[in-house]
């Protein structure tokens, strides 16, 4: 069974940075990609970013290109979601997923934790 667990979530002031972490367990990863979600109250769930498990093919939102990165630790079997420049708007719950490099839906979720960006 596949397990994600995010974690590094909390509370930041505008303009700081936080470093969100996805640890992986269940399986092996290869063909497969990661994304990163969010959820605002209120709001629909968003996609932030994915890069392929093997690395590289990254993909992000025009809304956080430029201010947040990608990355991994494959010896660790995690991913990270490093954020900078933030802002009240990126205040939401962050969720890990993976999905097959072959599916167009991700079939695994973590539980989300809470980033909460003050002004």
């Amino acid at each position: 069974q596949v397990q994600l667990v995010e974690s590094g979530g909390g509370l930041v002031q505008a303009g700081g940075s936080l470093r969100l972490s996805c640890a992986a367990s269940g399986r092996t990863f290869s063909n497969t990609r990661m994304g990163w979600f969010r959820q605002a109250p209120g709001k629909e769930r968003e996609f932030v970013g994915s890069m392929k498990w093997s690395g590289g093919d990254t993909y992000y939102a025009d809304s956080v290109k430029g201010r947040f990165t990608i990355s991994r630790d494959n010896a660790k079997n995690t991913v990270y979601l490093q954020m900078n420049s933030l802002t009240p708007e990126d205040t939401a719950v962050y969720y890990c997923a993976i999905r097959s490099i072959l599916s167009a839906r991700y079939d695994y979720w973590g539980q989300g934790t809470q980033v909460t960006v003050s002004s």
